[in-house]
């Protein structure tokens, strides 16, 4: 059965984005965006509440900068070519190798597990993947940790959620500051 990987970069006080919307605070450097690169590797599927989609369109068209370098490229390639299901009560329609959403996230995960094929699941946006942890739907949660307290925003983590313990799978440093984490939630 295919793994539901919620992956995010956050804050050390545990924010996805800061109190002004922000986060170019959590802009990779070269190895952290190689993780990156192999984290969309894995997957089959991304799923993408509509903030996470609007910030991701800059792939769409990005490979059509010629001065980028490989890594670059290879990301948007990656990216441009992978399934996305976007969760959105405002858009009426997609880019791309998108589709809107025709079920809840719960629907849309069970939906994605019974049908073949290769790769994980991927989810991001705080809204969403807060609505697939509360249903207890994610696998896996990869997290890209920066050095630096932004003070608020919204947290990567629900704060009205329920307590899961989880097992860590890996842990390490990236780049020269970044830690990276990776639990896995007990089945």
């Amino acid at each position: 059965m295919r793994s539901v990987i919620c992956s995010m970069s956050i804050s050390l006080d545990g924010y996805i984005v800061d109190p002004d919307g922000g986060f170019d605070w959590s802009v990779p450097d070269e190895e952290v965006f190689r993780l990156a690169t192999d984290e969309v590797r894995g997957l089959g599927v991304h799923l993408l509440g509509r903030r996470l989609y609007e910030t991701m369109l800059y792939w769409e068209t990005v490979d059509q900068v010629p001065s980028l370098d490989f890594s670059t490229r290879e990301f948007a390639a990656l990216w441009n070519s992978l399934p996305k299901v976007v969760f959105s009560t405002t858009l009426s329609a997609v880019r791309g190798g998108a589709r809107l959403a025709s079920g809840t996230v719960a629907e849309e995960i069970g939906r994605l597990r019974a049908e073949p094929g290769e790769g994980d699941i991927g989810i991001g946006g705080a809204t969403l993947a807060a609505a697939a942890a509360a249903a207890g739907l994610i696998d896996e949660y990869r997290i890209r940790v920066h050095p630096v307290l932004v003070g608020g925003g919204i947290p990567f983590f629900p704060r009205e959620g329920r307590r899961v313990g989880l097992e860590l799978a890996e842990s390490r440093t990236v780049g020269p500051e970044i830690v990276y984490l990776r639990y896995r939630v007990p089945r």
